[in-house]
Parts: C-alpha cells; sequence; structure tokens
C-alpha cells in the first residue's frame, strides 16, 4: 500500500501570550492566524489546534461513515456532521472529548431507526477517531433529518 502525507507549516512571532502565528497547509488549502489567547479565550476569527482537531474528526467521519453506507448498498443525499471538541485549561490544556453530530438527509436503503446505531458502529472505522481514541472520549449523535 502506497503511503501518503500531509503537512501544515506554522510560522510563529513573539512569546506564548503576545505572539502570533500562522498555520499554512503545504497543499495552499488554507492560511490560518493562531494565537495563544485566541485558543483559550474568544477566537476574534482566529483558529486553534482544536479546532483543526475537530475539523480533521469531522471531515474524516463524514468519508468513514459514507463509506459504510456505501458497502450495506445504502446511500445519504447529504450528510452534515460536527466535531466539538471539548478541552479544560487547568496546569496547561487538556482535550478529553470530541462529540460528532451526524444528521442524513435522504436515506435510502436503510431504515432510519437503525441509522443512529449504524452511524456509532462506523465511527469506530474513521481513521481520526482511531487516532483519537486512546486519549480522548468519541461520542456521535446520529439522526435522519
Amino acid at each position: 500500500m502506497a503511503a501518503f502525507e500531509r503537512h501544515v507549516d506554522v510560522k510563529w512571532q513573539g512569546g506564548l501570550m503576545d505572539g502570533k502565528g500562522e498555520a499554512k497547509a503545504g497543499t495552499g488549502a488554507f492560511t490560518l492566524p493562531v494565537t495563544f489567547p485566541s485558543r483559550i479565550q474568544d477566537p476574534e476569527g482566529r483558529t486553534s489546534p482544536e479546532e483543526l482537531m475537530a475539523a480533521a474528526h469531522a471531515a474524516c467521519y463524514a468519508m468513514a461513515l459514507n463509506a459504510a453506507l456505501g458497502r450495506k448498498q445504502a446511500s445519504a443525499e447529504r450528510t452534515d456532521v460536527t466535531a466539538k471538541i471539548v478541552a479544560e485549561l487547568d496546569n496547561g490544556i487538556k482535550i478529553h472529548t470530541s462529540a460528532l453530530t451526524v444528521t442524513v438527509y435522504g436515506l435510502k436503503g436503510m431504515e432510519a431507526a437503525d441509522f443512529p446505531a449504524f452511524a456509532a458502529e462506523a465511527e469506530k472505522s474513521c481513521p481520526v477517531s482511531n487516532a483519537y481514541r486512546g486519549s480522548m472520549t468519541i461520542t456521535v449523535d446520529a439522526k435522519v433529518g
């Protein structure tokens, strides 16, 4: 199997509290401003490692869920996924939860009543979930819209 990689470069200027940085995707897909105060207080239009973790989890889970639907000869016209990363600031930052919320629209090939359990099971095939699972609690709230 072929390996692949992606990277993000961060250029940081200044100290922790007065500094600022810019996270730039190696693909050029995004350039995002980051600061520590916006990480733990009002984001003010800047991102954080936790928000980037949430983006990775939501995108990966959407793909894993739709792949699992396809393997069951089922499909959804649209899938909306939100990942909420929960962290605490107490002698450092502790990231402890990623809560996935998914709503599918136009579900075909599966009973709506069966979807929540199916969606929870599909989470186990998400590579980002599997990377997070050792140190974080992952929850799935799924419904058909």
